[in-house]
């Protein structure tokens, strides 16, 4: 068994899976093995990760699955891991050479069972700098919601998470047809029981891609092809414990936005705070008209 399991859920990205090979390979620390999620590729990724593979320089797993989005590929990698420790390494991101030495480091002189992983930087492949900055100085814990509602630092980071507890919460249940469901809701399940270790260090070159296949491209598209995703994100958010009252009446106003995309009649029954919702109907529909708006605005832009 090794100590940590980099897995990557990938998805027509086998021009960009070259890079993150080579620096794992570059690793310093070799106790660990890379776990390749296919979500369907029909771009040659299973010949390119086999021929990894086969060089021997790292252990290297691959998993063929049908195309189900982010968060199956999570769930994937999840049943299929037994490692003590877990980290996503994105298809189209690398590590620099001393991530996992710095990892399991901290994790063997800091780690416990009462923390459900730690956290750290992501650097911007570009600028070479720290999305959002350092965390703050002095900070040797923290809650993960707290890092954005907080204020503590508002821009990605990359979380090594304790498998056990990311097992207990798989697999993230989604909805037939949608796609865009954000793996997060297994995250923040888990760390809403225990606080992360904060490692004030570059884990992870982040180099984000353009388009409707990522994350973080076309959102507003994808708030109405997975509504019932959202609506689903927004109900964890309303009964996190470590949240706060203006964050979960954001929450409830983007509830009360997917829900109406979703055409879901029952969306004051079915919210945890149907007190809150009600009171955050109006900002909902609000947020509801600007998505239609900025998704009819943007497929006017597509050329046909």
């Amino acid at each position: 068994m090794y100590a940590l399991t980099i897995f990557t859920p990938t998805y027509n990205r086998a021009h960009t899976l070259e890079r993150t090979y080579r620096s794992l390979c570059a690793q310093s620390a070799r106790d660990f093995e890379w776990l390749v999620v296919d979500d369907g590729s029909t771009d040659g990724t299973r010949r390119l990760v086999e021929g990894f593979a086969a060089e021997g320089i790292i252990p290297v797993r691959y998993i063929y699955k049908e195309n189900g989005g982010l968060h199956t590929g999570y769930n994937t990698a999840y049943a299929n891991i037994d490692s003590p420790l877990c980290c996503c390494v994105d298809s189209d991101d690398y590590m620099p050479e001393d991530a996992v030495a710095i990892i399991l480091d901290q994790w063997k002189r800091r780690g416990s069972e009462a923390y459900a992983g730690l956290i750290g930087l992501d650097f911007d492949a570009h600028t070479g700098k720290p999305l959002g900055g350092y965390f703050p100085e002095g900070l040797k814990e923290c809650w993960f919601l707290d890092l954005y509602i907080r204020g503590i630092h508002r821009a990605d980071t990359k979380p090594v998470m304790r498998t056990e507890l990311m097992q207990e919460v798989a697999p993230q249940v989604g909805f037939e047809g949608e796609k865009s469901f954000n793996p997060v809701y297994m995250m923040l399940q888990v760390c809403d029981r225990l606080p992360l270790l904060v490692v004030n260090e570059n884990l992870c070159w982040v180099d984000y891609q353009t388009g409707a296949d990522s994350m973080s491209g076309a959102i507003w598209q994808q708030y109405v092809a997975s509504p019932r995703s959202f609506a689903k994100l927004r109900r964890l958010e309303m009964t996190l414990r470590h949240n706060t009252a203006l964050n979960r009446a954001r929450s409830a106003a983007h509830y009360v936005a997917s829900c109406l995309i979703a055409r879901d009649g029952k969306w004051l029954a079915t919210s945890p705070r149907p007190g809150l919702t009600l009171a955050m109907a109006p900002a909902g529909l609000l947020i509801w008209a600007l998505i239609k708006y900025k998704t009819r605005l943007k497929s006017k832009t597509i050329p046909k």
